[in-house]
């Protein structure tokens, strides 16, 4: 770790959550003509990247401790995302979790909302091509048959 104190650091990124993560995390290549993504200490970005998220601050508040930059931080947030790195990460840990026999299975629960449509707007399916179907929102006074 860089500047960021070692108890924040492993309360935050335990190593073994960081074993989890290592894998999972896209690579970044320097650019054949130059420029790019600079090499930066990635587990110090995962780091502040999980205090952002776990505290609510904001981004441009991020603290200097960390050694790297809001801007950096904020950019490797957003290719991770785009990357699905969190939608990785999460089924890891459950794996991970379920391996050691430490979730149960049993039960689970779903969680549905139902809600109006605002404006009186209803569904309605428009054919675009042949045998596909999507559903499509129509506003008042639109058409509502299949085109």
């Amino acid at each position: 770790m860089p500047v960021v104190g070692a108890d924040l650091s492993q309360r935050l990124v335990p190593g073994e959550l960081w074993e989890l993560v290592t894998p999972l995390l896209p690579s970044f290549t320097a650019r054949p003509q130059g420029g790019g993504t600079a090499p930066c200490d990635e587990r110090a970005v995962f780091t502040a990247v999980v205090y952002v998220l776990t505290s609510g601050c904001a981004w441009r508040h991020l603290p200097p401790t960390f050694g790297t930059s809001p801007a950096t931080v904020h950019r490797r947030f957003t290719v991770w995302t785009e990357a699905g790195l969190w939608r990785r990460l999460h089924r890891a840990v459950l794996d991970e979790l379920g391996a050691r026999g430490e979730v149960d299975w049993t039960s689970a629960i779903i969680n549905a909302a139902s809600v109006r449509a605002k404006g009186g707007a209803s569904m309605s399916f428009v054919k675009r091509g042949v045998g596909f179907w999507v559903r499509r929102r129509c506003r008042r006074g639109a058409s509502r048959t299949a085109r």
